[in-house]
């Protein structure tokens, strides 16, 4: 028999949503949520966001730059120390600086002197970065921690649903429900498979099936499970 035609997919790009109505709350979220939702009344002019990759630190950090105008800084690809007139800072991966510690100690210093409000995002707590520089370390544990946990099934299957929507795909909700409970519970790798899957759905003329799932899910990196 021979198969039907494929298609030509636009491989059209579909950035993710920063925006507050896209970050669906639940149990692993909500304490950081309520820690940025809560600006400007922190306890601290610094407040660090702590969770594993794919946890939705990136949303609740830009939806927290948005809010507070903040002037947003990566140490991975940028090593100033200035702070200018900016009133607010967001210092992305502030884990991953590298050998930045002596502009980021410089940084966090003239936030204080100058009382301009500083968002960290991290995997980790500062304790285990391996920061060599003692006055940086005792600067960073002052800050007040807002943690993010591994989303649960119940989020992964909730997103899963919305970036569906998002692309006017009708998928059916056990179909849904399977590759949330198979998943690597990353909210990048769940952005991604909805990629992969819509573009598959049209190049192939039919909706998004458990089998076409499943196909997908096996190809996935290792630390996905395998659909049986």
């Amino acid at each position: 028999m021979t198969a039907p035609p494929r298609q030509l997919a636009l491989n059209l790009p579909h950035s993710p949503s920063f925006a507050r109505d896209d970050f669906l709350v639940a149990s692993s979220n909500r304490e950081a949520f309520v820690a940025i939702d809560a600006w400007p009344l922190w306890p601290a002019r610094m407040l660090m966001l702590v969770g594993p990759e794919g946890s939705g630190k990136s949303h609740l950090a830009a939806l927290w730059a948005e809010k507070a105008a903040a002037r947003t800084i990566k140490l991975s690809e940028r090593a100033g120390s200035d702070v200018d007139e900016t009133s607010a800072f967001l210092i992305e991966d502030a884990d991953r600086g590298g050998g930045r510690e002596v502009p980021l100690f410089h940084l966090l210093n003239a936030a204080l002197q100058t009382k301009a409000w500083v968002l960290l995002t991290a995997r980790t707590t500062p304790d285990a970065w391996g920061v060599k520089l003692p006055d940086l370390l005792s600067r960073l544990r002052l800050a007040p921690v807002a943690r993010l946990k591994t989303p649960d099934s119940e989020l992964t299957e909730a997103v899963l649903f919305k970036l569906f929507s998002d692309r006017q795909l009708q998928v059916e909700p056990r179909v849904v429900s399977y590759i949330a409970m198979r998943i690597e519970r990353s909210l990048g790798a769940v952005r991604q498979l909805v990629d992969l899957l819509d573009h598959e759905a049209l190049a192939q003329g039919r909706p998004v099936s458990r089998a076409m799932a499943a196909q997908f899910l096996r190809v996935f990196p290792d630390s996905m499970m395998d659909a049986p």
